[in-house]
């Protein structure tokens, strides 16, 4: 026994200590798993079709699909945003576009860019939302539908599109986020071949910041020239190639990104389309889904597909970064304790032990432990209570799968997708995946904390969320 230490004291210690690091043993084996069937299911698909044979291929059978774009404040990106999906390679769809109360220049920008005029338009009020004060066209084009109204928040935004549109499959998509010419052809793929079980679609998200960008195009693709954007280039990495991909292997997807998700429509109004309020509406939208789905016994696929390519602007600032992953958390907690009976809960199947065991362990438990983890771990050891052999195994687990995680998730995109033809571009993301372990990944469980306190004082503030633009410049 330690001198001036209790033994029930340093019992407490231990047990705490094997705690943190079962836990961390817990996120281990998650995300081996995930890179494991993501591996598998990458080296299963077909080879990928180019965009004009997809042309031809589904052409004339694609459904028609509607684009909404919930936008607030987005006066930076908004107006090369809508241009870049008016001009997408797919035969029949529709832009709506909803100002959801902007306090900036963003329905000004469209209505200059586009000679927006007000009209009228029949639409079923099936789900609730704020008060829509105008529609508006373009002589322009066709195509395109604006939609003002009393600001209510993103969930309440894409309600009040879904209302509006008229179109059997909607989109939604962010508004400071620009889609590849073929991406929503490639997202309707899957409702074109399995229409009877194919409910949602999502697509990869990639950081735009440092390409080139023109007319709502990305002309080339770069990496980002500062170090936050470029620590999320490796995050994204993992949460779309690795993580999304393998959940949907499965069929127990938990997440289609509010940044870019296919959906049909009557299955999401039968479930009440997003929840208003909610802080991870894309996460709990998904949920109502697998509920509705499986207590129907209705046989049904939530489907996630590299191919379509969504890019989007990754915050550069550490106080921006700061409030989106303590929001992203609020939203992970929000989503598993409102629908937390369905947590390992037999009737829900994998979804119940595999979808809501992975949020336990990652999005429930993970952060606090790790958090704990940072801050007892040393202190035990200081302090006399704890070995050096436990600090180091601790400290050996932490750093080195993530490490291995992050690598291998670089390797097992360039294996299969091939997305970085520079070397150069490799070498980069290579070292990137290695040092953002030692200190970004600490700083983002201790934002995640934060999230977990703002959720427990029911804190509901957005945050703002910064832009700089897209267009035409390279960060």
């Amino acid at each position: 026994m330690i001198e001036g230490w209790s033994h029930e004291l340093i019992l407490a210690a231990t047990i705490l200590s094997w705690i943190i690091i079962g836990s961390g043993i817990a996120q281990t084996t998650v995300y081996l798993l995930q890179l494991v069937i993501a591996a598998f299911a990458l080296s299963q698909r077909p080879p990928v079709a180019r965009s004009a044979l997809l042309w031809h291929r589904y052409g004339d059978v694609a459904p028609p699909i509607a684009l909404i774009v919930p936008a607030y404040n987005e006066e930076l990106n908004v107006v090369d945003s809508v241009h870049s999906m008016l001009a997408l390679e797919y035969p029949n769809f529709e832009v709506i576009v909803v100002n959801d109360g902007s306090k900036d220049q963003t329905l000004q920008k469209l209505v200059e860019a586009f000679q927006l005029v007000k009209f009228q338009r029949p639409y079923e009020e099936s789900l609730p939302h704020a008060d829509i004060r105008g529609l508006y066209s373009s002589p322009i084009t066709k195509r395109l539908l604006v939609v003002d109204k009393v600001n209510g928040g993103k969930a309440d935004a894409q309600n009040a599109g879904i209302n509006v549109c008229r179109a059997p499959i909607f989109c939604v998509i962010d508004g400071d986020s620009i889609l590849e010419p073929d991406a929503l052809m490639r997202a309707a793929q899957p409702f074109i071949d399995d229409p009877e079980r194919t409910v949602a679609v999502g697509g990869t998200i990639r950081i735009a910041n440092g390409s080139r960008i023109e007319s709502g195009r990305v002309k080339e693709v770069h990496l980002p020239t500062r170090l936050l954007p470029l620590f999320q280039v490796v995050e994204y990495l993992r949460a779309f190639l690795m993580a999304r991909l393998a959940w949907s292997r499965i069929n127990t997807l938990m997440l289609v990104s509010g940044a870019f998700g296919v959906f049909r429509r009557a299955e999401v109004v039968a479930v009440g389309g997003f929840t208003k309020g909610s802080m991870g509406e894309d996460l709990d939208l998904i949920i109502k889904l697998h509920r509705h789905l499986i207590d129907a016994g209705r046989k049904y696929r939530i489907q996630f597909i590299p191919e379509p390519v969504c890019w989007t602007e990754a915050p550069e600032s550490l106080s921006v970064l700061a409030r989106q992953r303590s929001r992203w958390q609020r939203g992970a907690l929000e989503a598993f304790f409102r629908y937390r009976t369905m947590c390992f809960n037999p009737r829900y199947g994998r979804v119940g032990f595999l979808g809501f065991g992975h949020m336990f362990v990652v999005d429930v438990v993970g952060p606090i432990a790790e958090v704990l983890g940072y801050i007892l771990m040393p202190t035990f050891w200081l302090l006399g209570i704890l070995s050096p052999e436990y600090l180091l195994a601790f400290t050996a687990l932490v750093f080195t799968y993530g490490v291995c995680i992050s690598v291998c998730s670089l390797i097992l995109e360039e294996a299969e997708l091939q997305r970085f033809p520079r070397a150069r571009d490799l070498a980069i993301l290579t070292v990137t995946a290695v040092v953002e372990n030692f200190g970004y990944r600490q700083i983002n469980n201790f934002w995640r904390v934060k999230g977990y306190w703002q959720y427990l004082r029911a804190d509901q503030s957005w945050g703002e969320m910064t832009r700089t633009g897209l267009s035409g410049t390279k960060k």
